[in-house]
């Protein structure tokens, strides 16, 4: 009897967690490493990358601040920036506020992303935040900061 009770508690704990993991917008391949971003930014000359700043700042190199990304002016500005990206580019956003699993800012501009059709979202994978998973490694800033 008790295991039976135990299962009828764990089965949709387990089911709980999986649809979490399941309404993320994006795919395990769209996320983007710092250290593959900062390797990018390193050997791309002709600053072609889209990079958006969905977060506080603009802090990594060429990238464009939209401003929070649960806000929806920033969504609005995040589109009309992308008038005339063609849904075939990489588009890369990121944050950095806080740590990727509670970030309010990654969710709603990564389906934005989709929503427009974009083919090769890519979201930055920042674990904790901007300032010890790239500003600390001395990854490429913008120079203005």
């Amino acid at each position: 009897m008790k295991n039976i009770l135990l299962l009828l508690f764990i089965c949709p704990l387990f089911s709980f967690i999986s649809e979490a993991q399941e309404k993320e917008p994006w795919t395990p391949e769209e996320l983007i490493s710092t250290e593959a971003l900062a390797e990018q930014i390193n050997h791309h000359e002709d600053n072609t990358l889209r990079i958006f700043s969905i977060g506080p700042d603009n802090i990594i190199k060429g990238s464009v601040d939209i401003g929070p990304g649960e806000e929806k002016e920033s969504l609005s500005k995040l589109k009309a920036s992308l008038k005339d990206v063609p849904t075939t580019e990489t588009v890369i956003i990121y944050c950095g506020c806080c740590p990727f699993a509670q970030c309010p800012n990654i969710r709603p501009a990564f389906q934005l992303l989709k929503d427009l059709g974009y083919e090769n979202p890519q979201l930055v994978d920042i674990p904790r935040n901007i300032k010890v998973d790239w500003i600390d490694k001395n990854y490429p800033v913008n120079e203005d900061l």
